[in-house]
């Protein structure tokens, strides 16, 4: 399986885990480098899947181009074992969950008045919690796959949103 960075990676293992799935989780470095992971990897199949971000659709589509498989949309994409997140898996994660868990988590992490701070700053101080939520997890050095690592760990395991959910049944059907 094939995600774009470690903060994905991170969800997904957690997820597996938790539903008692194994599968070889790759963070790629970014989007643009998975037509070099599907090289890698012999090319796009049944046995390959991949999790990107919907800003990243096209990137992936290419890469699947460059391999001889034609998907544009995001219906398309699935067939081909590419699922996207509306916006991002941390936006999903902080959706699945609420913010009123995400903002418990990271007190957990120590990480309470950094946020609060952060969602007094004038560019965010009108901003809804979730979208303050979403940027404070990228803007601290290794913040994001801590903060997904434990949201992930809040998620029921059987109940997971898309396309996680999708994602995680693909990798359960392909293991059977």
């Amino acid at each position: 399986m094939l995600v774009e960075g470690e903060s994905d990676a991170v969800v997904v293992r957690v997820v597996l885990a938790a539903r008692g799935t194994e599968a070889e989780v790759r963070a790629m470095g970014g989007v643009t480098n998975l037509a070099r992971h599907l090289e890698d990897l012999g090319g796009p199949g049944p046995d390959v899947l991949v999790l990107v971000d919907a800003g990243e659709v096209r990137f992936a589509a290419g890469a699947l181009r460059r391999h001889g498989v034609r998907a544009e949309t995001t219906e398309e994409l699935t067939w081909h074992g590419v699922f996207a997140c509306e916006r991002d898996l941390e936006d999903v994660l902080i959706g699945a969950v609420g913010p009123t868990v995400v903002v418990d988590v990271l007190a957990g992490m120590a990480e309470l008045a950094g946020f609060r701070t952060f969602a007094q700053m004038p560019q965010w101080r009108d901003q809804p919690v979730a979208d303050q939520l979403h940027r404070f997890a990228g803007a601290g050095s290794g913040r994001k796959a801590r903060l997904a690592a434990r949201l992930a760990e809040r998620l029921d395991p059987w109940d997971l949103p898309p396309p996680l959910d999708a994602l995680v049944q693909a990798v359960e059907g392909a293991a059977r």
